[in-house]
């Protein structure tokens, strides 16, 4: 396939691997880039020096392009900006805050720079701020989410229709099938993650990976609406979070709970009880561990057959 997506990145195919905290290094991130998608170092539960070393893992690892993803929060975002630069990495996704202050001066570099939102309208002031491309989170997605709660199916066609810049669609993709959904409603590419985390190439703890192949239909829900919205597998910790909200806890009971490092313990350190669990609802359809470049292997054969099947059909 040839569209602007694969242009834009140099790839073979329109398939990103997500960049997430504690789940996606170097080796991960290498491994897609390998098997002809995009692989995304997290950055968001990096330090500066830790970022720079597998940034640089990476480069030895393929001669492929691969991204950082910078969550605009970071506290060092700065120094973060700086390792990029300076290691000439090609690509960044940037999330959770606004890309007007940093994309000038990464484009300015050479950087081709993609923004997530949830939103059309957020979109749209991602276009104006110089972006090359944005991906479209629905509501399925692990992790950080959008408050609107909007679903992907509803989503990718309003962003599509709202920018002229490409739109990668994300949010429960997981297979060629919903690859395709995606593509039906205009997207160009697709940004997965759950379906990376089993992977034995993912920096997710053992536990955890198995957590998510184990999860059935349900066992996640959108959490913490008050203070970051976020996708969480049901544990101890997400019970204590219930509790609060169900009482009408405010922002700040919810993050004395949440206190220092909660994901770290769960996906990173294997804390199954008392960690935060962040994953998607296409944790559901996950029901083994495969490397990284047989995920894309299944994702493209999907696809193309699906895409096939599809185009047999008239009504």
């Amino acid at each position: 396939m040839n569209n602007r997506i694969t242009e834009l990145f140099n790839i073979k195919y329109p398939i990103i691997q997500a960049g997430m905290i504690w789940c996606s290094g170097w080796r991960l991130a290498s491994a897609v880039s390998n098997a002809g998608g995009l692989g995304i170092i997290g950055s968001g539960s990096m330090y500066p020096d830790v970022l720079r070393e597998h940034v640089q893992k990476c480069k030895a690892a393929t001669d492929k392009p691969f991204a950082v993803n910078i969550p605009l929060l970071y506290p060092d975002i700065d120094k973060h900006i700086e390792t990029i630069i300076e290691e000439k990495v090609p690509i960044v996704f940037s999330s959770a805050g606004s890309p007007k202050k940093w994309t000038p001066l990464l484009k300015e570099n050479g950087i081709t720079v993609v923004h997530v939102v949830a939103s059309s309208v957020l979109a749209k002031k991602v276009e104006d701020a110089g972006c090359d491309a944005v991906v479209a989170e629905g509501f399925e997605a692990g992790g950080h989410n959008g408050r609107e709660e909007t679903t992907t199916m509803c989503l990718i066609p309003q962003v599509v229709d709202a920018v002229k810049i490409p739109v990668i669609a994300a949010g429960g993709i997981g297979t060629g099938k919903t690859m395709a959904a995606a593509f039906a409603l205009g997207a160009e590419g697709v940004q997965i993650g759950s379906r990376f985390v089993a992977s034995p190439e993912s920096s997710a703890h053992e536990y955890f990976k198995q957590a998510v192949i184990d999860a059935k239909e349900g066992d996640t829900k959108l959490s913490m609406k008050k203070l970051v919205p976020v996708r969480l597998l049901k544990n101890k910790f997400f019970e204590e979070v219930q509790a609060l909200e169900s009482r009408g806890a405010e922002g700040g009971e919810l993050l004395e709970l949440l206190g220092r490092a909660r994901a770290k313990k769960g996906m990173f350190e294997g804390n199954m009880d008392e960690g935060e669990l962040e994953i998607g609802q296409i944790s559901a359809y996950i029901d083994a561990m495969k490397p990284a470049g047989e995920i894309v292997a299944e994702i493209v054969e999907e696809f193309n057959r699906t895409c096939e099947q599809l185009g047999a059909q008239r009504l």
